[in-house]
């Protein structure tokens, strides 16, 4: 049987507590059956995502991966979304067992774009990448996927209630803002698949090409959301740049032009993500820093870039 990382095992019971532990106790000897069922032998160091074991084998189809997730609603529609992208610009789907969770996928490499890119916050290599990948996963969307559209009236309660109970987070105007983007952008969105999670740490080495994307939520809706999701994965970056302002209009402007994309919808999806984030983080922590000064300092940030996006937008 396969060996699960000891990170791994943690998180998911630290996050799914009992429901993670029995699944746990399963996963190796499903990962097993799978195995035999997709005729693969293992190949490697096996890893992990923040909700999927990664096991790397060698298969029909060559060096592939057999990935099997948590059981979880946002974890449902990966596969659809590969399948329709055929491999343009995101790893191609080999096979798929949706009542367990698990894919056959093509193996790309661990190294992922945050780790090459510049740290210093003006690279463009993120962004240029990322809105390279944007503009070729933009097709129809499957029948069947989630509409972002659908999620609009929830945003709007969610944003109602986060400035209710933190009145002294965010100004107002900031809120309001966001608030005017779920209702003149996200009730009506075109039904063009989105990737929903599109940052640096998806988007990984390849063979077959040079950057290819992993983990989609698999979405309905306006392409342009994704900027909100890249926006935000650069914190870190963004942060220690000599110009904050310069380097958050450089991220979006590359991106948007890359993808192709509205300007004035970037800016306000991006807008609307921060807001979000902001509060977010007062609730739940974030991934990285979940209390304590790393907390502060990012929910910090998340307020500064909601403040500085309102101003921008037109």
């Amino acid at each position: 049987m396969v060996p699960l990382p000891e990170e791994f095992t943690r998180s998911t019971v630290d996050r799914e507590g009992p429901a993670g532990a029995a699944w746990l106790a399963e996963l190796p000897a499903l990962v097993d059956r799978l195995l035999l069922r997709w005729d693969c032998t293992p190949d490697g160091e096996v890893l992990h995502g923040g909700v999927g074991l990664v096991v790397p084998v060698h298969s029909a189809h060559g060096p592939a991966v057999l990935k099997v997730s948590f059981p979880h609603p946002g974890n449902v529609h990966e596969p659809d979304a590969l399948q329709a992208w055929g491999g343009e610009g995101a790893v191609r789907l080999y096979a798929r067992d949706d009542a367990r969770y698990a894919m056959l996928l093509e193996r790309a490499h661990p190294t992922t774009l945050a780790a090459v890119a510049d740290g210093d916050g003006d690279g463009d290599e993120v962004p240029e990448t990322a809105g390279r990948l944007s503009r070729r996963l933009a097709v129809p969307a499957p029948p069947g996927l989630p509409r972002l559209s659908a999620q609009a009236d929830g945003w709007e309660e969610q944003l109602r209630k986060d400035a209710a109970e933190f009145p002294r987070a965010l100004p107002a105007r900031v809120v309001d803002a966001a608030v005017a983007t779920v209702r003149e952008l996200g009730r009506e969105q075109p039904a063009t698949l989105v990737h929903g999670d599109l940052h640096a740490r998806n988007i990984l080495r390849a063979e077959r090409e040079p950057w290819l994307a992993v983990d989609p939520k698999g979405l309905a809706g306006d392409p342009a959301y994704d900027a909100g999701t890249l926006l935000k994965s650069r914190a870190v970056a963004l942060i220690g740049a000599d110009d904050l302002p310069g380097a958050v209009r450089r991220t979006l402007a590359v991106f948007t032009g890359a993808a192709e994309l509205d300007p004035h919808r970037t800016v306000r999806w991006a807008q609307f993500h921060a807001v979000q984030a902001a509060y977010h983080g007062r609730r739940h922590g974030f991934r990285i820093a979940r209390s304590g000064p790393g907390l502060d300092w990012l929910t910090g940030f998340a307020d500064r870039l909601a403040v500085f996006l309102t101003d921008e937008i037109p």
